[in-house]
């Protein structure tokens, strides 16, 4: 009844008509003064968009101030009167998206006549805000080199930005798609809040983003990643706000088309001269128009976007040598040889080749608004994409034949009105929703008992995804598969801000509603931690879940804050905001998630027993924020800051949605030991007689939040160049942390032998030697860096964008999947976050080449990125199950690791000493594996290659008409074919063929950092 009454007092404050959700428009305040400097009062204010002729119109207050809130990004006039006093006015203003503009207006006596200003740029100093952020601004996105136009990808030109670690999950490069996350501040990749048009984008199966709108139809985008204001909640991680393109009252649209083809491109580093180079030919074309339905009244702006994409993915994996082939005894395992490829390379124990990965997607937008009035707007957007796809390497197969292919739909709709309802009081509301309907299939469906495999599951399902320690050998799967989801989230929120002297004050809320609907089968994995063990068919861990399920999960949520931007003086301002946040708790349709009950040891299904209709218990969280800026000589020219932001996550469905597969509605097993073996011909029943497989959750688990706090100054300097310094941190408490709470002691005792024999499922079932793994919330995390930025915005035909970060991330898992090596003692786990990275500079720029005279000399333009980062940690792990998990636990250090780039093979490269002895120490011996308990080397506490790309544009602007022209443009990425190595194996085995060895790239061939790549670009813009 509580959380009952709570529910209905927040849905009756989201019902009021101010509600405040974050933003994707901009505010322009400013004083206006008289020749003395004093505040002049009651002077008017026009503000006209230049695209649309809408303006608003405001009178400066009894302090001289005004403010103009919820304005769209774009380009502005602005003209001041006042009684006696010349006219002021401002030709045009750039304001970017979810911008805090300051704009001065100094009147003089009206016998000087008409001061007019042909062009003001917006300040370079942030005065008005304790949000840290940056703009990434149109022209940047639709100029500089990217490789694979997705805006994603400019995130790494922000502070405290890094390019994601070669182990990263959601911000790996999804072919054709881009990444689905990115990284920075220390903050996880699944804590990313983004926004288009201020409605969600994300996909909260995962917190990714639900698909990247097109290049094409991306006006400009902010990322805020510390210290956000009020307004903003749902995630702990960076905001990413994007604003899409609009039309105006003249017409304006390009056709494009971007083609790649490896004849042009540069060979892949770990490719042996002699072979094939892997095909990548890619053709991604479209167009655009944007304009007036209605002059001064309503205006579109439509696109499309399609990719045709051919790719081979180069692939360079350890496979079984002739001899170990020959060495195969079990019949089981005789039939799996016909799925791994023989050995091809000079050392007669690798296999290069390629795997093929076509790609296909359309994408098409359509942007509408109206102005009613000049008190009254309507902007509306609409985008659906439509994309199949092959992932051939999916779950690390490191062999050509598996993985799986995939068909999707996503769409994306706001709808944002905005109303002035005084000069002093403005009204955005805003509704919409993002959904993804996906299926994903394995492209091996064989029955497994054609190969006498004991799996428990009959029927074209496919393989276990296999892997054999030692030689790095993956193949099979993918586990999981094949499944599929139905996700809809649908929002309503509202911003209202009131100016009540020197207060700008902004308060509300918004709700949300998720619908994930899911199914899911089992192909389950199988390990072998050495290659005798395969050669014998005696697995080391098996898991699946025999039987198809699905969730039919709801969640609701609900955010209302306050927040005021208080003028304390001309100089000072403060801002002081409080965000509720009520997460609601998941619940499935038909109440088919079963919880496991640690008090009583019983399994139970929600909607029982007193447990209600969700797995734990729902959370509140009250999160301040307060922070100042200060303008030291009041110039506007430098600027101290500082700020505390306190951000909660709301946990993604996929903490519950794994909990249908408990019994009664699926019979999961899981098995690991790295010395008692389970055959491969009844691999089901023998982990079965082991025990049940059991998932839980924690029944009070935590909402995750991060606490960050910055202080520093901006200075402007000369030739419009901003700099900006300062220390910025940040510390995270409650991360979600996977935690096995029946782990054995040090006597190979667990704490949970048997369910109990009260249970009303399963009773008295064995699971004494079954780990089960339990969503908690018992992660930390903490982050310390000191943030240079140089930026300079277009002016005299150049822009650039320095930055550079000196940063130390520190968490006990980096990933809402890590495993603790210790579940007793989760502080074992502290290390260096997976995405640490010391030191990291960033540059781009754009340059207008100031030639005249002809179509020939004339419009010639250079862009270009160039990226360079020290080395993220390496995890050393053994195959010890000491505590009921392989590929956790740490080995001994005996002596310092020797680090070193020596070329062992023309497809690999030894980055450390590989030396390990499996029992006691013996001479040279780098690494030693005990035979019981812990080692001493801790998570993380290696170092792999660095990071190093620069990519180039060179671009030709040809004017035919005076309203068109032609563009032809080349765009060279990692211009210096520097490779850019990926990690090296870190399974430390006695004779392992992988441990130390780098045998990729950090990303795939075809993507950042790769080897030397062209494009050709042809676009028709009028």
């Amino acid at each position: 009844m509580k959380h009952r009454n709570s529910l209905l007092a927040l849905a009756a404050i989201a019902a009021v008509p101010t509600l405040v959700f974050a933003q994707s428009t901009a505010t322009l305040s400013g004083t206006v003064k008289d020749p003395s400097g004093a505040a002049l009062p009651g002077a008017q204010i026009v503000i006209r968009n230049l695209g649309t002729g809408v303006e608003r119109s405001l009178t400066s207050d009894a302090a001289g101030q005004y403010v103009a809130p919820s304005l769209p990004p774009g380009d502005y006039s602005v003209r001041a009167t006042a009684t006696g006093f010349s006219a002021f006015t401002v030709q045009r203003l750039t304001l970017a998206v979810d911008a805090h503009a300051n704009l001065d207006v100094p009147l003089s006596v009206s016998s000087t006549g008409e001061v007019v200003q042909v062009e003001s740029s917006a300040p370079l100093i942030d005065s008005e805000s304790i949000t840290v952020g940056q703009v990434i601004d149109r022209q940047t996105v639709q100029e500089v080199p990217l490789n694979g136009r997705h805006f994603l990808d400019l995130t790494v030109l922000t502070p405290g930005g890094v390019t994601a670690p070669a182990n990263g999950s959601l911000t790996a490069p999804s072919r054709g798609l881009g990444a689905n996350s990115f990284v920075t501040a220390g903050n996880r990749e699944d804590s990313v809040n983004f926004q288009i048009n201020g409605v969600n984008l994300n996909d909260m199966v995962q917190n990714q983003i639900t698909f990247q709108p097109s290049i094409n139809t991306t006006s400009e985008f902010k990322i805020n990643n510390q210290t956000f204001s009020a307004e903003y909640g749902r995630s702990s991680g960076s905001v990413v706000n994007v604003s899409t393109r609009s039309g105006t009252n003249a017409f304006h649209g390009e056709a494009f088309d971007y083609i790649r083809n490896e004849a042009l491109d540069a060979r892949n580093y770990f490719s042996p001269k002699g072979t094939r180079m892997p095909s990548l030919k890619r053709h991604n074309f479209g167009a655009a128009l944007g304009g007036p339905i209605w002059k001064d009244h309503t205006f579109f702006f439509a696109s499309y976007e399609g990719l045709r994409q051919s790719q081979g993915l180069a692939l360079n994996s350890g496979v079984l040598t002739a001899a170990q082939r020959a060495g195969v005894t079990d019949p089981v395992a005789k039939r799996l040889l016909a799925y791994i490829p023989l050995a091809n390379d000079s050392t007669g124990a690798r296999f290069i080749g390629t795997a093929a990965g076509p790609v296909q997607t359309d994408q098409g937008t359509i942007d509408i608004s109206h102005t009613f009035s000049p008190i009254d707007t309507i902007h509306g957007f609409y985008a659906l994409q439509k994309d199949v796809r092959t992932e051939p390497t999916l779950q690390g197969n490191t062999i050509p034949g598996f993985g799986d292919n995939r068909a999707a739909t996503r769409q994306i709709l706001t709808l944002n009105e905005t109303h002035v309802f005084s000069p002093r009081l403005v009204n955005e509301a805003r509704l919409g929703f993002n959904r993804i309907s996906i299926s994903f299939n394995p492209n091996v469906t064989t029955d497994p008992t054609t190969l006498g495999l004991g799996t428990g599951t009959t029927g074209p399902n496919g393989i276990p995804q296999i892997t054999i320690t030692g030689p790095g050998l993956n193949f099979g799967g993918p586990s999981g598969f094949p499944q599929g989801r139905f996700d809809t989230l649908g929002i309503f929120s509202d911003t209202a801000t009131y100016t009540l002297g020197k207060h700008s004050i902004k308060f509300g809320g918004e709700f949300r509603r998720f619908l994930n609907v899911n199914f899911s089968q089992d192909t389950g994995t199988i390990g072998f931690n050495t290659v005798a063990n395969f050669q014998t068919g005696s697995a080391n861990s098996f898991s699946i879940t025999p039987t198809r399920t699905s969730n039919r999960i709801y969640v609701n949520a609900v955010g209302a804050f306050v927040q005021d931007s208080w003028k304390i003086t001309p100089n000072l301002t403060a801002e002081l905001g409080l965000r509720y946040e009520w997460n609601g708790s998941p619940v499935d349709g038909s109440n088919r998630l079963v919880v496991f009950d640690t008090t009583s040891a019983s399994l139970f299904r929600v909607g029982t027993n007193g447990y209600g209709n969700s797995p734990y218990t729902q959370n509140h969280n009250i999160e301040p924020r307060l922070g100042f800026a200060y303008d030291v000589f009041g110039t506007n020219k430098t600027v101290l800051r500082g700020a505390y932001g306190f951000m909660a996550d709301q946990p993604e469905t996929n903490a519950v949605s794994g909990l249908n597969g408990n019994p009664p509605f699926a019979n999961r097993v899981t098995y690991s030991n790295a010395t008692t073996t389970i055959p491969l011909s009844s691999l089901y029943a023998s982990a079965g007689a082991a025990g049940i497989g059991i998932s839980g959750v924690q029944r009070n688990l935590r909402n995750a939040y991060t606490e960050t706090f910055n202080l520093n100054v901006q200075q402007e300097l000369p030739f419009g160049v901003a700099a900006s310094i300062g220390y910025y941190g940040s510390v995270g408490k409650h991360l979600r942390t996977p935690l096995n709470i029946n782990q054995p002691n040090a006597a190979g005792v667990r704490p949970f032998l048997a369910v109990s024999t009260n249970s009303p499922i399963s009773p008295g079932a064995n699971i004494s030697n079954v780990n089960i793994t339990q969503v908690s919330s018992i992660g930390m995390s903490n982050y310390n860096a000191m943030w240079l930025t140089l930026r300079k915005a277009f002016r005299n035909g150049l822009n650039f964008n320095f930055n550079y970060n000196y940063s130390k991330s520190m968490d006990t898992g980096s990933l809402s999947g890590t495993v603790l090596q210790d579940a007793t003692r989760p502080y074992l786990n502290y290390g260096p976050s997976d995405y640490d990275t010391a030191n990291r500079i960033s540059f781009n720029a754009i340059y207008l080449l100031p030639f005249k005279g002809n179509r020939l000399v004339e419009g010639w333009q250079l862009s270009g990125i160039s990226q360079w980062q020290t080395g993220n940690p390496l995890n050393v792990t053994t195959t010890s199950t000491f505590t009921g998990t392989a590929n956790v636990l740490h080995p001994n250090l005996l002596t310092p690791v020797q680090y070193g780039k020596v070329r062992s093979s023309a497809s690999t490269v030894q980055w450390f000493t590989p030396s390990v002895c499996a029992a006691s120490a013996t001479a040279g011996c780098t690494f030693q594996i005990p035979t019981t308990g812990f080692g001493n080397l801790s998570r993380n506490a290696l170092r792999g290659p660095g990071f190093a790309d620069t990519d180039f544009s060179i671009e030709k602007n040809t004017s035919i008409t005076e309203r068109v022209k032609f563009q032809v443009r080349a765009d060279a990425f990692d211009i210096f074919n520097h490779a850019s190595f990926g990690n090296p194996g870190t399974s430390a085995v006695a004779g392992s063929t992988s441990f130390g060895v780098i045998s990729s790239t950090r990303f795939p061939v075809g993507d950042l950092g790769s080897s030397r790549q062209l494009q050709i670009i042809g676009k028709i813009i009028f």
